[in-house]
């Protein structure tokens, strides 16, 4: 019996230990000391030329991916997610797709998960609050007291254990008055160009928001190779191998880390199911 209860308390202590994004190294570093590989218009799936994945919202979690970012838009008040232009691509309500990501997060309750969405229509912030509500969504989403510099995020394992483990930015039109979880982007982050041709992609270069320090910021590397045809940049799925190996975003990340003096806390991807996502977010948080 002593054996019995001594051996199910190591596996218990065993799946809290490795219960965070399912590495145990991860619960005791802040949120801010992890490197997430992330999928770039991770709603867009197929091979048409405004797609930018192979596979589904819940095959990419499935992966391993923990950032996802989609593309929002106002198609006759209802927000869409379409790239461009709802005539372009429309992958259907915002809603569903949160609906799909919280199906996923009720049955991982060991993993955070975060959202960047776009709102370049300016759509009225209640909006997503509603959209986020319907879906359910809004129960896991962390709230910050404050505004949180590099310092002050929380570790992984303290948003497992306190349920608020969706982190949800905004890159425009946000409002934490109104919705206080949809976060600022760009008061926490700055960007590296983005949709970078070939020899733009090991850049580290701060784009947006313009004029500011990389101190006390997170980072977000776009590494999301594109061409350019006719003057316009298409995504570049031919080259996708290439464009995310280990090789190529550590090349990238390097130069962030001789820049900044630290690697991104974002890779951004397209094609993620092709080349070696997961391999390369291992190695940039050294497990």
């Amino acid at each position: 019996m002593r054996t019995a209860t001594a051996l199910s308390a190591l596996a218990l202590a065993s799946s809290v230990v490795a219960d965070c994004n399912g590495r145990a190294e991860y619960c005791d570093r802040r949120y801010s000391q992890v490197t997430f590989a992330g999928s770039h218009n991770s709603a867009f799936v197929g091979i048409g030329p405004s797609d930018n994945q192979l596979s589904s919202v819940t095959a990419q979690l499935n992966q391993g991916i923990r950032f996802l970012t989609t593309q929002t838009h106002d198609k006759d008040g209802v927000i869409q997610m379409c790239h461009t232009s709802c005539a372009l691509l429309d992958a259907g309500p915002l809603q569903d797709y949160l609906g799909t990501v919280k199906t996923w997060v009720d049955g991982h309750p060991n993993d955070v998960v975060t959202l960047l969405i776009t709102n370049g229509d300016a759509i009225d912030i209640n909006k997503f609050g509603d959209a986020f509500r319907a879906s359910g969504l809004d129960s896991y989403a962390f709230t910050p007291s404050s505004s949180l510099g590099l310092d002050d995020w929380p570790t992984l394992g303290d948003l497992i254990s306190s349920g608020n483990r969706v982190i949800v930015f905004m890159d425009y039109n946000s409002d934490t008055g109104k919705v206080p979880y949809i976060l600022d982007e760009f008061a926490y982050y700055f960007e590296t160009p983005f949709d970078p041709l070939e020899d733009e992609l090991s850049g580290c270069n701060i784009d947006r928001p313009a004029g500011v320090s990389s101190d006390g910021r997170l980072i977000l590397a776009n590494h999301n190779q594109n061409y350019e045809i006719f003057g316009i940049d298409l995504p570049d799925l031919v080259n996708a191998g290439d464009t995310n190996s280990v090789d190529s975003i550590t090349a990238q990340t390097n130069n962030c880390r001789n820049q900044h003096g630290r690697v991104p806390n974002v890779v951004l991807l397209d094609w993620v199911v092709i080349g070696e996502v997961m391999e390369a977010q291992d190695q940039l948080n050294g497990v």
